[in-house]
Parts: C-alpha cells; sequence; structure tokens
C-alpha cells in the first residue's frame, strides 16, 4: 500500500518554496539575493528557523522514497529515473532557466545595460561567489537537484548490498532514546565537502538515516505516538534558533549543534504528524505529487522576474510580498501546464506528459 503521506509531505516542502524564496527577498542577515527590497525581520526569522529541518526533511524523503523505490526497481532502473528527473532538468535549466535570475539580479544590483542573450557569455564566464546575485556562474536554487543526483548515485552501491543483505535493522528495537541522538551523525558529517554553506555531507546523512531507518515502519509508528513531544521540542528548538540569532548572529560551535538538533527534530516531528494526518489521497495531491519536482525547478526564476517589476510598482511591504507569492504561485503552475503538454519540453525538464499523469 503506497503511504500517501510520504508524497504529500513531499508537497508541504514544495509549496513553503514560495513564501521562503520571497521572504529572502526581505532578509535582514546581508544576502543581496537576486532582487532585494528591504530588510524585514519577521520575514528573516521565518527563512532562520525553517531552513534547517526543511531542505533536510527533503533528502531524508528522498532517502525514503529510495528505500520504497528499491524494492521492486533494479540499480539500473533506479539510475535512469535519476538522470531523467535530476541530471537532464538541471542541464537544461542551467541553460534556459537559471540564467535568467543572474541576469535580472546584474540589472538590479550592478545596472547591466545589456541584453538578456549577451548576458550568456556574462553567466558562463564569471565565476565568484557561485550565487549568481553578482551576474556571474551559479547553479541557484537547482544545488538541491545536483546534490540530491550525486548524493543518490554514491548511495547506490550502499542500498543495494544493503537490500541483498541478511542483515537489517530491526525498527522494534530503534527506541526513542536511540532515535533522538541521531542528529549528531548529521553534525559530524557536516564539515564533509561544504560549498556556500551547503555541506553535501549533512544531506547525505539526512539521506541515508532516511533509507535505512526512517523508511521501517516500526520508527514510523514510534514518531507517530511521540509527535506531541516531538513538536512541542521542534517549536523550542526554532524559539532557541532565533533567540541565538539575536544574541549572537548565528555563529559558533552551540549555533551549528543547536541547528542539527533543529534539523534531527524538525525531520521527527514532520514524519510523525504527517503519518497522521497526511495519509490521504485527492485531486490535489495527485496534482502535486507528480509537479513537485517541475515546480521546483521552474519557481525560483519565475519569483525573481515577478519581484523585480513588483517592487518597482509598490512600496507597500504586505502588498509586495503578497503579491509575489501569489502571481509566482500562479505562473509556475502555468510554466508546469504547458511544459507537460509537449514531449520535448517533459524530456528536458523532467515532467510526466499530461495524458500519463
Amino acid at each position: 500500500m503506497r503511504k500517501y503521506y510520504i508524497d504529500n509531505i513531499r508537497i508541504f516542502c514544495i509549496l513553503l518554496l514560495f513564501p521562503f524564496h520571497t521572504c529572502m527577498i526581505f532578509n535582514t542577515f546581508g544576502e543581496p539575493f537576486y532582487v532585494f527590497s528591504e530588510p524585514v525581520n519577521i520575514f528573516s526569522q521565518f527563512v532562520n528557523i525553517v531552513y534547517p529541518w526543511w531542505m533536510a526533511l527533503l533528502f531524508a524523503i528522498a532517502g525514503i522514497s529510495s528505500a520504497y523505490a528499491l524494492k521492486k526497481r533494479s540499480g539500473k532502473k533506479y539510475s535512469k529515473e535519476r538522470v531523467s528527473k535530476l541530471l537532464i532538468p538541471l542541464m537544461f535549466g542551467l541553460v534556459t532557466i537559471i540564467p535568467l535570475q543572474t541576469y535580472i539580479a546584474d540589472v538590479f544590483h550592478n545596472g547591466y545595460a545589456g541584453g538578456y542573450f549577451e548576458h550568456y557569455k556574462v553567466f558562463f564566464t564569471k565565476f565568484t561567489d557561485l550565487t549568481g546575485y553578482d551576474g556571474g556562474f551559479t547553479t541557484a536554487h537547482t544545488w538541491f537537484m545536483l546534490y540530491l543526483f550525486v548524493i543518490s548515485m554514491i548511495s547506490l552501491p550502499i542500498m543495494l548490498w544493503y537490500n541483498k543483505s541478511d542483515k537489517k535493522f530491526n525498527g522494534s528495537k530503534i527506541t526513542m532514546p536511540i532515535l533522538l541522538p541521531m542528529f549528531i551523525i548529521i553534525l559530524l558529517m557536516t564539515p564533509i565537502v561544504e560549498v556556500g554553506g551547503k555541506s553535501v555531507g549533512e544531506f547525505l546523512a539526512c539521506f541515508l538515516i532516511g533509507f535505512f531507518i526512517l523508511s521501517l515502519d516500526d520508527v514510523q509508528d514510534k514518531l507517530m505516538k511521540y509527535r506531541i513531544p516531538l513538536s512541542i521540542l521542534w517549536i523550542v528548538f526554532m524559539a532557541l534558533r532565533s533567540y541565538l540569532y539575536f544574541n549572537n548572529g548565528g555563529h559558533g560551535l552551540v549555533w551549528d549543534i543547536e541547528q542539527r538538533m533543529l534539523t534531527w527534530i524538525g525531520i521527527l516531528a514532520i514524519m510523525g504528524f504527517g503519518k497522521r494526518y497526511l495519509n490521504f489521497n485527492n485531486k490535489f495531491t495527485q496534482y502535486f505529487s507528480p509537479a513537485a519536482f517541475p515546480i521546483y525547478l521552474f519557481h525560483q526564476t519565475v519569483l525573481v522576474v515577478i519581484a523585480f517589476y513588483v517592487l518597482k510598482v509598490t512600496n507597500i511591504i504586505p502588498l509586495q510580498f503578497g503579491l509575489i507569492v501569489v502571481m509566482t504561485f500562479v505562473i509556475t503552475l502555468l510554466c508546469y501546464e504547458i511544459s507537460r503538454r509537449f514531449s520535448v519540453t517533459c524530456f528536458m525538464f523532467g515532467v510526466k506528459k499530461k495524458k500519463d499523469v
């Protein structure tokens, strides 16, 4: 039986993209982003408390999904799916979608006066901090697809070996006192290949814990049973993160440890609540489940373009925020709808063709 709540948690994470990246336009921590309005503390706090568990949860869910997929797929078929859903859309995204963000950023921050297609030369030859905020090369938000592809491929031999092994983790023996300290694994792996504040090691740990531990039925049942205390802990750690940010600016060993504790407790709490309340299937979830990765691919470029013009139209912060979120959501879905009607765009962007959905 399909566990719909796993799909629905992924949908929840994807829908968070729209307020999260809109909040980046108003951040108070000095990140210029591709366009920038003015600092708004409440929006920055949203980014501050959401990011640690949000992206890590996506990697954990990917690990869980891989555990289920490899029960009925060969390693070869799994690899082909990773290529078609992640690598090919990433490559085409770097050519057709991402450059528009850096063009807008160069115009907004640097007053770039050249044309869009002229800017391609800048994009593919200017390598600085890899954010793209200065108009240079970046993978932008598709770093997630790159990381997930790399992590999936390097984990595949381990996952295949484990599935063939006679020894498996016994979920009934994995108690909460064993589960809770697993944030230490994430913490210890974080320094491994960290680029621009995004650690391959950290997300690899989340992926593998998802595959080996969180995919077990007994563990999922425990998380549902303890969802209330886990959620209280989650809220406490989010509040603590805000406190630490105000008092030390988000630096130091305590900050790093607390962040990984928040990461792990957030994953556990959402898994518990998801199993209890999100295990359903309806027209909404049937639509958004196959749309998740294409929406991820399209959304930020759409957001940056819309924000560029909205900031010119109004100075009212709530109106800016609302217009950017709503218009980005609508136009991103429009891009998805258009792309899934043509075989070539389905191939380019990893979209299921409309008749197949």
